[in-house]
């Protein structure tokens, strides 16, 4: 995205404005959260009054709620929502980094990387504090925040120019290593409670854990092992083989990269296990608790520190459910219907963690399903994500819920859709017929 693109929002953001009230609205995964909280801190420096809302969805009974009086500010969403949000009839900013379905309306102004010709790929996390930089260079001060989304929605391994502002910015310390979280962390935690990579035989299993350190000759010093980032070559070198002898070849290849520490809370913190306690409260329906984390309000950290206790024995249990129950399986396809076993807000996270694992081969589709009162969250991901292949998973939902009815959105190689439990059997007969085909064709 061109900084000049930016430069032009921001002013006519301030022009528009003027003697106005606004209500943000942004996502509630890590990128929407940490943009959430960028935005807020900015229009606080503009002495603004507004109010702010985390979604899960933005539906069209979400728009149709829309407070009359003020400019609508979105972040992390709305781009899929171009038609509806058309209709209205209040101003609408929107910060997004998500395909665009449709055409903005004369009331909707868009800052997206996908309007520009430029292959600069940036979350909404960042693309809000450019944005914010723009409006007071004080909101420098907030670049962490965006490090911590850009790690959130995996977009760390391509160092772009603008990137590599944010992250002079952001005064980062940047270490090579296992990206294996939190780095900061006994080793032996970090491996028992590490669902990406899942590492079979050893996620959620402690004597798989004792013995993969055993393996690689890493002892206790004194009562405890050593954090990830304070191992030394050898070591990180001997563990990393140990844990690679585990994984597919995908997920090896994936396994070495940048961590990413930046100071929060007056001390060095793992950005990726900030992302995770962020994502964590989010999923455990507790957005709130993760916004005041990243406004820095101290007791938010406690209470988020004992959700992701919580959230990661979720995730553990969903993975062991998933092993044990039946699938539907098909050529390239699986569907698995947990029904009310796992929440519909982790669902998705383990369908992504499988999408990463080598329990299916590159380019299976895995389809998840799980009740969310008299609605099913579906989240379909593309094992091995190879952006290559033929398969489009935004495509595949929205053809669904064309003839089904719902919401959906996402990307080509992982998407989503919410429907009416009354069509479960419906849309599983739709997604098999759909695959099936598409497999011929390809």
């Amino acid at each position: 995205m061109v900084k000049n693109s930016i430069k032009k929002f921001s002013e006519l953001f301030l022009e528009k404005i003027k003697d106005k009230k606004i209500h943000l609205i942004s996502h509630f995964d890590t990128d929407g959260i940490t943009s959430a909280a960028i935005l807020s801190k900015a229009l606080e420096k503009l002495e603004m009054q507004f109010s702010l809302k985390i979604l899960k969805q933005l539906t069209v009974e979400e728009i149709e709620k829309f407070p009359k009086d003020k400019i609508i500010l979105l972040s992390d969403l709305g781009s899929g929502s171009l038609e509806s949000l058309s209709k209205i009839e209040n101003t609408v900013f929107i910060i997004d980094h998500h395909e665009i379905s449709g055409t903005p309306g004369k009331n909707i102004y868009l800052l997206n990387p996908h309007l520009t010709t430029e292959s600069e790929e940036l979350c909404s996390a960042e693309i809000s504090y450019l944005f914010s930089k723009c409006l007071s260079e004080e909101n420098k001060k907030l670049a962490h925040l965006a490090i911590v989304g850009m790690v959130g929605d995996t977009m760390e391994r391509e160092i772009s120019k603008l990137r590599n502002e944010i992250i002079n910015d952001a005064d980062v310390n940047i270490k090579k290593g296992l990206l294996l979280y939190p780095s900061t962390r006994p080793i032996d935690r970090t491996l028992e409670y590490s669902s990406r990579p899942f590492i079979p035989g050893v996620t959620g299993n402690s004597k798989g854990t004792f013995d993969l350190l055993r393996e690689a000759g890493i002892e206790k010093t004194e009562k405890s092992y050593k954090a990830l980032i304070d191992l030394d070559n050898d070591e990180m070198k001997r563990l990393a083989t140990a844990v690679t002898l585990r994984l597919s070849a995908k997920e090896s290849s994936e396994l070495i990269g940048n961590l990413y520490l930046i100071k929060f809370f007056n001390k060095i913190e793992d950005a990726r296990e900030l992302s995770a306690i962020i994502n964590a409260c989010s999923r455990m329906d507790k957005p709130e608790t993760a916004l005041m984390l990243c406004l820095g309000n101290s007791s938010a950290r406690k209470k988020a520190e004992r959700i992701y206790f919580s959230y990661r024995q979720h995730i553990i249990s969903g993975l062991k459910y998933i092993d044990q129950n039946n699938k539907i399986e098909g050529r390239e396809y699986v569907i698995i219907n947990a029904k009310d076993a796992i929440k519909d807000t982790i669902i998705g996270t383990l369908a992504s963690i499988l999408s990463f694992s080598k329990i299916y081969k590159e380019g299976t589709i895995i389809i998840t399903m799980a009740y969310n009162n008299d609605k099913i969250k579906v989240s379909a991901r593309m094992a091995g994500r190879n952006p290559k292949s033929p398969r489009n998973l935004k495509d595949l939902m929205d053809s669904v819920i064309g003839s089904l009815g719902g919401e959906s959105g996402g990307h080509k190689e992982a998407a989503g859709c919410i429907i009416d439990k009354k069509d479960e059997e419906k849309f599983i007969d739709i997604v098999k017929k759909k695959l099936e085909y598409e497999l011929v064709k390809v």
